[in-house]
């Protein structure tokens, strides 16, 4: 019940920030909004407010806002009758209130007074010939900040380690009373067991302290934790690439399964949880992708690249509508390997 319930939450709210956006910029540049639906048909029930029937479907994995004349120009008040300029900001609208959703979730985060370990992060040990080792980090040493950040604990360590795979990190250290700065690059495909730096560590006189920020120092670390987040995904495909890790891909019903296993937890990680989707949703949108917003934004770019030239309306449904059949097929066979991992009683959370 917890798993049906958080997942419903979660991925309304997802689906009505997105469609929003569309919504509302329609509505601002003159375009007649057919309809706004939750869920996708057929329809259980709906209403008509002015022009604009707002209805709840039955498939729940999505929603849609239905713009008068999408292909077709000659229809006035339409999508298609609007310029470059106006089409692009509506179909990208979806994607930018997925973006910002994140910021304004961290933004509120930082506001809650929540407990935090902190302590000394000293190193206990240092793998030879590590980038650690080479860097002349040596057991006993406390690191003090990892480019330019204060740590509080040494899982602080691994977050910052994993923003700056192959790149040179800047470190300092205490070891007795003095302090040293020193450089290291973290690896993207460490061997097994030694982790990016090479190096084992532990906080050591851990302590609770309740910490909060202001609104105005909130709101810019909101937005900074989206940077941070998208630096990580980079990270991860990179290491897909160079076979460092397995992808994980899941669908809607892996998505469920762990909302659910975060919901357990409790309600901030789910917040921070639902952050995470949202940018994934954004990213996933803005892709080249047939049927997607990303998609149809291509045919605008072509059509600017091509002086006004229109791809044909019938050419240019065509492709989206094959683009949706494989991205529910690609779904259905997700799916499957989602409920075989379900039924091994597997967890999608380390």
């Amino acid at each position: 019940m917890l798993t049906a319930l958080s997942f419903a939450s979660v991925l309304v709210l997802l689906i009505l920030v997105h469609e929003l956006g569309h919504f509302v910029t329609a509505r601002f540049f003159g375009i007649r909004v057919m309809e706004f639906g939750l869920g996708y048909p057929p329809r259980l029930l709906s209403i008509k407010r002015g022009e604009t029937i707002y209805s709840l479907n039955l498939l729940p994995l999505g929603g849609f806002v239905k713009l008068l004349g999408e292909e077709d120009p000659t229809q006035p008040d339409s999508l298609a009758s609007k310029g470059v300029g106006t089409r692009l900001i509506v179909l990208s609208a979806g994607a930018f209130m997925n973006a910002l959703l994140p910021v304004v979730i961290f933004s509120a985060l930082f506001m809650v007074p929540q407990q935090t370990v902190v302590g000394e992060v000293v190193v206990r040990e240092v793998v030879p010939d590590s980038p650690a080792a080479r860097a002349g980090i040596v057991p006993g040493d406390t690191i003090l900040k990892i480019d330019g950040h204060t740590l509080d604990n040494s899982s602080e360590v691994g977050f910052y380690l994993r923003l700056r795979l192959n790149a040179e990190s800047n470190w300092l250290i205490q070891r007795g009373s003095i302090q040293e700065r020193v450089s290291l690059v973290p690896r993207l495909k460490p061997p097994e067991g030694q982790g990016a730096a090479g190096i084992r560590i532990e906080t050591v006189n851990p302590r609770l302290v309740t910490r909060s920020l202001p609104f105005w120092k909130a709101i810019p670390r909101g937005a900074w934790r989206v940077g941070e987040v998208l630096v990580l995904a980079k990270n991860e495909i990179t290491g897909w690439i160079v076979g460092a890790i397995s992808p994980a891909m899941t669908g809607p019903i892996g998505i469920a399964q762990m909302t659910g296993e975060v919901a357990r937890v409790g309600i901030m990680p789910l917040l921070e949880f639902t952050a995470l989707l949202s940018i994934n949703l954004a990213i996933m949108n803005i892709l080249p992708i047939p049927a997607l917003d990303g998609g149809r934004l291509v045919f605008v770019v072509l059509e600017w690249v091509r002086r006004g030239k229109r791809i044909p309306p019938e050419k240019e449904g065509f492709v989206h509508m094959v683009g949706f059949v494989l991205l529910i097929t690609l779904i259905v066979v997700i799916s499957f390997y989602d409920i075989q991992r379900i039924f091994r009683g597997e967890s999608l959370i380390p």
